[in-house]
């Protein structure tokens, strides 16, 4: 696929395609440009028949997705806020309506919408490396959109747990509470997602692409509330100074470390 600016695309022989933030950021951050660019690069994808499978990754293995872009959350107000994550809801709606099987590759840290991403996933693989969290609430703003998946992967007493607390947990703990499928050692990642891709490469593509539609269908009515709802609730958060507030302390803590 050409034109991509802020991330790479392989189709191998197989039908296996590869989707790669490559935005220059060290954590794959997610900022407006990159998060339209790889909406656009799913739903173009979307529509080929030859894809049996789609791997979605981070470039390097220091990050799956280190979040969303603090420096652009702070400089939002209440309609861009508004914006902005409609903009991201958009992303993991194009994950979770894709046609065939999708795979998190999971190295690293997983932070915020990057766990929202993985969330809309079929299937996410991490390794004992790996670190998640869902700190927004560190930086004044509440958990929102497809958040709302997680309590159906993890349970609603974790998912509060992360939620309100901000804090990380390790690939083996993820792995326990349900949000992994599978947690490996790094130097077994990418064979743990090649041995996954060959058990779906091995059945009926017919068939997976029926059964990945009835199990999109076969989802709560209440998530789709809840994701649309939650949109309104991060703009009106912008109401209020926490975010200004605590984004700065964000960035006054990280000047002192540096």
């Amino acid at each position: 696929m050409d034109g991509l600016q802020h991330a790479h695309l392989q189709l191998e022989d197989s039908g296996v395609a590869t989707l790669r933030i490559a935005n220059g950021t060290a954590l794959n951050i997610l900022g407006s440009p990159t998060i339209v660019e790889l909406t656009q690069a799913l739903r173009r994808l979307a529509r080929d028949t030859r894809v049996r499978a789609l791997v979605l990754r981070g470039s390097g293995d220091k990050a799956f997705v280190g979040g969303a872009d603090i420096h652009e959350l702070a400089r939002l107000d209440q309609d861009t806020a508004v914006a902005f994550i409609t903009r991201l809801h958009d992303l993991c709606e194009a994950v979770r309506d894709f046609p065939v099987p999708t795979i998190a590759r999971m190295a690293g840290w997983c932070m915020g919408g990057g766990m929202e991403l993985a969330a809309a996933c079929d299937i996410r693989i991490g390794t004992t490396a790996s670190q998640f969290s869902m700190p927004e609430v560190r930086i004044g703003i509440p958990s929102v959109i497809h958040a709302n998946l997680l309590a159906r992967l993890v349970g609603e007493g974790r998912t509060r747990w992360l939620l309100l607390t901000g804090a990380a947990i390790d690939g083996a703990q993820a792995e326990r509470w349900g949000y992994l499928n599978d947690c490996v050692a790094p130097e077994a990642l990418d064979e743990a997602i090649a041995a996954t891709l060959r058990e779906i490469l091995a059945n009926g593509p017919d068939s997976v692409r029926a059964q990945k539609a009835l199990l999109r269908a076969w989802e709560a009515p209440h998530l789709e509330r809840g994701l649309k709802e939650s949109i309104a609730v991060f703009g009106q958060s912008y109401a209020g100074s926490e975010p200004a507030a605590y984004m700065q302390h964000f960035f006054d803590r990280k000047r002192k470390k540096d």
